[in-house]
């Protein structure tokens, strides 16, 4: 299976990777032999893969990384280079390939520590395969300072090297970086193809398939997740019910605070599972003893993974109440649809029945205010506004209306 399958209906970005990979094994093969180079190549040092989403940025990167890592013998003989199966391509996919470096990150942003340490990778020779590789799936969180250290190495690269970025718009990138890469825009997949995608991949049952990948309106993760998760359909449930539960001010701020304490379940949850394994791993490499004191002078290793950890959690919380915010407005989407008496699928026909309630309870100018509170309240988190404020507030202009 050709890499370029894990493109969910991005057929035009797999036909344009697909000839820069063909290219790009033309480029060494010619550096290899001493012949010349061919003309007018699709291949560059610098790509950047935007997209909402959901759109498979990181996937259309890997399979990219994959493709130029191919040791497939099949290439020999003019078959293309990402076959899928080859020992390049599928530790490139897995993230062992040991010149694919795949960067991502669970806290807010990137630093400029983080990002020195990449540039000096990228300075290396590739160790095993034909281009050292590396993937930032997480461009658009490069803070002001990294993105300088970065624009330093992509203006004059490796001959060997490849950057692969992935933002949700140009607008997330320094424009000095993104004037230096090739660009790729990835669009939302059709739900039906989503929803095929799971059932052929995940064995996941069609009607189950059809209704998580509609309910996410193409979000091949979230449709993914709520495919296999009862606890995220739970959450799901639990967040298009919330409309129903703002007529009074009580409602509104009790409906926060169970959103807002949902969220943080689901923080200390990752927490109580991954900071528990870090702290100990951590222990050991300084020399302590589980469960004794620390050695002298590791009292800064330690401050700086509980600071870490920190930022981590707030990441998660955040990420968390996005993902309802995100619900709750495909949610008020629908009622809108309704009520302009729009041809457009619903997405939470589980709920058709609180839809058509709504729909009918206020002109769609409200819906619309409605939509505009919830975008303010996201607004908010990321400016970093307390989340029970923020929520509250939102709350209170969705029953305002």
């Amino acid at each position: 299976m050709p890499v370029w399958d894990d493109l969910v209906g991005q057929e035009r970005v797999a036909a344009q990777l697909d000839a820069a990979a063909r290219d790009a094994d033309a480029l060494v093969t010619a550096n290899a032999t001493n012949a010349p180079p061919p003309e007018a190549s699709k291949m560059t040092h610098a790509w950047l893969f935007t997209g909402p989403p959901g759109s498979g940025r990181a996937t259309a990167a890997r399979a990219f990384a994959a493709a130029l890592q191919c040791v497939s013998p099949d290439r020999a003989l003019g078959g293309a280079p990402g076959c899928g199966f080859c020992d390049g391509c599928h530790t490139s996919l897995v993230g062992t390939h040991a010149d694919v470096e795949i960067v991502r990150t669970d806290l807010l942003s990137i630093g400029v520590k983080e990002t020195r340490e990449l540039v000096r990778r990228a300075q290396l020779s590739p160790a095993v395969g034909r281009w050292q590789v590396i993937v930032l799936e997480d461009a658009d969180r490069l803070t002001e300072g990294a993105g300088n250290v970065l624009l330093k190495a992509v203006e004059e690269p490796a001959p060997r090297t490849v950057w692969l970025l992935c933002a949700p718009s140009l607008e997330d990138v320094l424009p000095t970086i993104r004037s230096r890469c090739r660009h790729l825009t990835l669009r939302t997949p059709a739900v039906e193809a989503v929803a095929d995608m799971l059932v052929r991949r995940d064995g996941i049952e069609p009607d189950v398939a059809a209704g998580a990948a509609r309910a996410t309106q193409g979000h091949i993760d979230r449709a993914r997740r709520l495919a296999t998760d009862p606890r995220a359909r739970a959450r799901r449930a639990a967040v298009l019910k919330l409309p129903l539960r703002v007529e009074d001010v009580g409602g509104c701020l009790k409906a926060a605070q169970e959103l807002i304490d949902t969220a943080a379940e689901d923080t200390k949850q990752l927490a109580e599972e991954v900071d528990a394994k870090e702290t100990e791993e951590l222990k050991a490499a300084l020399g302590g003893q589980s469960g004794g004191r620390m050695p002298r002078g590791t009292a800064g290793a330690m401050k700086e993974l509980e600071d870490r950890q920190k930022r981590r959690r707030t990441r998660t919380q955040r990420d968390s109440l996005d993902l309802a915010l995100t619900d709750l407005t495909g949610f008020y989407r629908d009622v809108l649809a309704l009520q302009l008496g729009s041809r457009v699928a619903l997405a939470n026909t589980d709920a058709q029945d609180t839809l058509e309630r709504l729909a009918r309870a206020a002109p769609p100018e409200s819906t619309l205010r409605r939509i505009d509170a919830i975008a303010e309240c996201r607004g908010a988190l990321d400016r970093n506004v307390a989340p029970l404020l923020a929520v509250e507030a939102m709350t209170m202009a969705l029953r305002a209306g």
